[in-house]
Formats: C-alpha cells, structure tokens, sequence
C-alpha cells in the first residue's frame, strides 16, 4: 500500500518519463567507447547542472591511484580522464547512499549490421534501440530523474546521497574504484544494470589477457622460410577452451552450484599480419576467463600462463614462446548478503509497486558492484530496466520498465530517508 505522499512521487515520476527518455537519447548520441567519453560527459554534467545538482569531476589519474592495489593496470592513458559525481548532503547524518552508473559502452561496429546507426537513438513497439541504451544509459537517466522526482514531489532529501556517473566499467571497473579511493564512498550501494527488476545476488570473477604469438615473415613466392603467426596462433586456442572447462569442473560456491557454465572464456579480439602476399610475422589474440566468487585473480594468472606454457611445449617448443600480458579486467568475483536493511528495503519496494516479491539474479559477468564490495566493503545489489542484445547487434531496453526502475528508485529514495531518520541505520 502506498501513501499519499507516495502516490503523489509515482505521479511525478510519470510526468517526468519524458525528460528520462530524452536524457537517455542525448546520451546514447554520446558514443562513448573507451577513451572517447567526452561526449557522453559533456552531456551527463550538463544535465545535472540543468536539474540544480551539483557536479564533481573525479579523475583517473589521482594521487595515489596508480599504487592501489585493486586497480587493473591498463595499457592506454588515464590522464585528462575522469568521472561525474553529484554529492547532495555530504555532512548530513545518517547511512549514506551511492547510486552508480556508468557511461561508457563497447564498440557497436560493424556498424553495417544494425538497422540504423548505433548513436542514433530511436523507438519501436516499446523499445529504445541504441549502443548504451540498455547497458546502462536508461538505468543513470532512472536513477537521476527518481532525485527529481521525489524533490518535486516536495519531499526533502536531507540524507548524504551520491550519484555516480563513471567510465572504464566495461573494460577495468577503474572508474568507480576510482571514485571509492578519492572519498566518494558511502554505506549502500545501488547500480541499475539492465539485468531486469530482480536483486542481482552474485558475480564472477573476470580476467583479461593479451597473447601475442611471433613467427617469421617471408615473401609467399617460398611459404616454407617463413612461420606463419596466425597458424601458430590458432594452435593455442583449444588449450584455452580446455582451461575453461577445468574451471567449470572445480570447486565453487554453493550458489553457483545449479548453474551448468557459469565461468567462461571469450576469445574476444584476434588479429595480425600486414599484408596478404606476406607469411604473417605476428599475431595477437585478446580474451576473458571468468572465474568462481573466492579465487584470487592473481591464482587465475598463473593457470594462464601455466596452460600457455604447456601448450607451448606441446606443439615441440619450436620457435620463441608467446608473450602474454594482463591488462584491463583483474575483478574478484563475489556474493552479496542479502540479508540487510537495504536490500530489505529494495525489495519491500518492488513488491509495493508490483504486488509481489522479487526474483534474485546470479550473474555470470562482473559488474562495478566488485570495487564497492571489494575495496570499499560496502553492501549493495544491481536493479534495472530490461534490455535486449546488450553488447550485440541492434541493443535495445523495454521503455516500461525504464518506468518500472524510475518509480522503484524515487520509492527507494523517499523510503531510505524515512528508515535513516528513524533508524540510524539502513545499510
């Protein structure tokens, strides 16, 4: 059942789904792939200083950051980049809350494939399509615009409240470690994945590696002076598949227990050569390995390198052995305790709004709940719109259940303040 004043904030969120879906369209025009989110940030600080909330940038490239021991080392440049952050309240007593959401997407080419161009925003039966749109540009426009709704509404949010709007999710989750290390902390996390309206309950761990493999060129008029890199490279990618399936057979948290593949590889990225009438002298194959809550990456490096080298001896040794580098992802996997006042709260929500309780979600990828859960120590769950072929060809999310999250949040936030004044505590 919900209060006067509570239908008066599920009001003010339907008259502001106009402005949700417009923000979320000026962001997806922002086509923010790695090292080129600028767009995407000119457009989130704007708006926020449209709505009165105040505007932080909170840098890549702070003192101390590049020594802290859960950042992922990367191998293009952090300076001059940086995330957004609104703090409303930061002296206020009481549990703090953080909204989190990130700005950056992966690359929609080959561009071809979709029916129109990725940074072009449009609608369809119910669906927003874009590169970001579901993944996760809806859910920040949510989770602002639910601010601006219960401010509307004329109710006071006095509590400390944070809203973060950060990039590097999709490749480090070093924007929001970031974040975390500069003081933009706080005791309850909530990031809108578009996972759908369930309580996200769990991730993996995730690692990204790098193998370059080095042959010998030579002219094709005599193939047989050369060694081919691209062949010699196609040689290990069993090796990596047999090294998933090994994780999978091994030891795992009971929770994942029910879940038939739950940790696994990507052979993401392959390429090499320079010319076509050329015996390739190098290939680079870029990849992911999932792993279960409760192995240290740093173990998972060392069955990486140790699965190279055995293949490495099993195709004769012959030739220089391939070098392999660990950039982006080196995320813990880990599961959230649900058991807690906000997390309670989160879903007493939910049931208001659709008359019953909601379902959980394990996940089988990482998400930045990792550096709040991991470096900061900090409780939280993921609760989102429902979004279509995220990452893939022709991303879309469902309009209603951009509505859904709105209201969910603007809920949220009312209730949040109401159980930390009377509470003290609703992390």
């Amino acid at each position: 059942m919900l209060s006067a004043t509570e239908q008066r904030i599920v009001a003010r969120c339907n008259a502001l789904m106009d402005d949700t879906l417009t923000l979320t369209r000026d962001l997806v025009r922002g086509y923010s792939v790695l090292d080129q989110e600028q767009d995407a940030l000119d457009t989130m600080e704007a708006w926020l200083g449209r709505l009165n909330l105040p505007v932080q940038r909170v840098p890549l490239d702070a003192p101390g950051f590049l020594e802290h021991p859960h950042r992922a080392p990367v191998n293009w440049p952090s300076t001059g980049r940086y995330n957004l952050v609104s703090r409303l309240n930061p002296e206020a007593r009481g549990p703090h809350l953080v909204f989190n959401g990130h700005l950056d997407v992966v690359p929609a080419e080959p561009t071809d494939m979709w029916t129109r161009l990725p940074w072009e925003p449009w609608e369809k039966d119910g669906w927003l399509y874009g590169r970001g749109a579901g993944d996760m540009k809806a859910g920040i426009a949510a989770m602002v615009m639910a601010v601006q709704a219960v401010r509307e509404a004329g109710e006071a949010i006095d509590f400390p409240l944070t809203l973060q709007t950060v990039i590097e999710e999709e490749c480090t989750g070093n924007g929001a470690l970031a974040c975390l290390h500069q003081g933009f902390s706080g005791d309850f996390s909530l990031i809108p994945e578009p996972f759908g309206a369930r309580i996200y309950s769990g991730q993996v761990g995730v690692l990204w590696f790098r193998l370059r493999v080095d042959g010998v060129p030579a002219h094709v008029l005599d193939t047989r002076a050369g060694s081919n890199a691209i062949e010699a490279l196609l040689d290990y990618l069993p090796a990596f598949k047999a090294l998933e399936e090994e994780i999978n057979a091994g030891p795992r948290p009971a929770a994942y227990a029910d879940l038939e593949h739950p940790f696994n590889l990507s052979i993401g990225k392959i390429e090499g050569g320079n010319w076509p009438s050329s015996v390739p002298a190098h290939a680079v194959v870029e990849g992911r390995v999932g792993f279960p809550p409760g192995m240290p990456p740093d173990s998972v490096m060392v069955r990486v390198r140790q699965t190279v080298e055995r293949r490495h001896a099993e195709l004769g040794g012959a030739g220089p052995p391939p070098r392999l580098f660990f950039h982006g992802f080196r995320s813990e996997g880990h599961l959230v305790d649900l058991d807690t006042p906000g997390i309670r709260l989160l879903s007493a929500c939910h049931e208001a709004l659709l008359d019953e309780p909601p379902e959980h979600y394990l996940s089988t990828c990482t998400t930045d709940l990792r550096a709040f859960h991991v470096s900061g120590e900090i409780n939280g769950t993921c609760y989102g719109p429902v979004a279509e072929r995220i990452h893939g060809v022709d991303e879309c999310v469902s309009i209603d259940s951009i509505r859904h999250v709105l209201t969910t949040y603007a809920l949220f936030l009312h209730r949040w303040g109401r159980l930390a004044g009377s509470e003290g505590s609703a992390a």
